[in-house]
């Protein structure tokens, strides 16, 4: 799902629809219930298509972060909380970060507090990003968003070299590779966007030379065939991560925090 108030104010700071308001009343029984998990051990936060209000019954995921929950127990409580609610949702999934993640002086570190202050509204537990200015729509918001794009392509070489499921495999591809688009269209135009198709569309005019059209088809049917993927990891892939570098410049760190693991920031899903 796409945000509609997404873009840049007049200051050039980054604009979202994301508002702890704006939640649809048939998710508070999911989020009261996450809260109840985590109270008193982790701050949390809900993100995504939910947090914009333009979620849908039962198709769309509810996206929650906790800064202080170690990763094993999010698992927990996300396996646990998906089969209670699957009347509601496709997927209940928490990611964990730490407050030391929160607070390095790193790329990743500088998105996810961006990611924290625009992307999410918060539910539970002490709220680190309260304090948070608001980020400018520019270089290094993209850089912290997709720095870490690189590290993706070879480990999606490494992936399809084993036993990972192919199908899988090509979602992840599409959907992490369309945001790092979406970061060079965003500043290229000036905007900030994280619309996967729309920037998708832009790109191809932008880079005729260069088209996305295959990623965008494997959001909805991921490819069946291990060629095709390392065609376009060889191809359209390479030359959005090289485009990336050399504008936008890639993480310097080794770390990799949770939000960025997981493809995310997702405020379109």
């Amino acid at each position: 799902m796409t945000d509609p108030h997404e873009g840049v104010t007049l200051s050039g700071m980054i604009r979202t629809g994301v508002a702890r308001g704006g939640v649809a009343p048939v998710y508070a029984p999911v989020l009261q219930a996450a809260a109840d998990e985590v109270e008193g051990r982790a701050s949390l936060y809900v993100y995504g298509s939910v947090a914009t209000g333009a979620a849908v019954v039962p198709t769309s995921d509810v996206d929650l972060l906790s800064v202080g929950l170690p990763a094993p127990e999010a698992e927990r409580i996300s396996s646990a909380l998906s089969a209670r609610f699957s009347d509601l949702c496709r997927e209940v999934s928490i990611e964990a970060a730490s407050r030391e993640d929160l607070d390095a002086e790193t790329d990743e570190g500088y998105g996810l507090r961006v990611f924290l202050r625009h992307y999410c509204a918060h539910l539970s537990g002490a709220d680190p990003a309260a304090g948070f200015p608001e980020f400018r729509a520019d270089v290094r918001a993209a850089r912290g968003f997709n720095g870490d794009i690189a590290r993706y392509l070879h480990g999606w070489q490494a992936a399809l070299a084993g036993d990972a499921d192919v199908s899988g495999l090509g979602t992840r591809i599409a959907r992490k590779t369309l945001l790092a688009v979406a970061g060079l269209v965003s500043l290229r135009d000036a905007t900030w966007s994280t619309d996967r198709r729309a920037c998708a569309a832009r790109w191809n005019e932008l880079e005729p030379g260069s088209p996305v059209d295959v990623l965008v088809a494997w959001l909805d049917e991921p490819p069946g065939d291990r060629d095709a993927i390392q065609r376009v990891l060889e191809r359209p892939v390479e030359r959005v991560v090289r485009a990336f570098e050399s504008e936008i410049g890639l993480w310097a760190t080794s770390r990799s925090c949770c939000v960025c693991r997981t493809e995310t920031p997702r405020p379109d899903r």
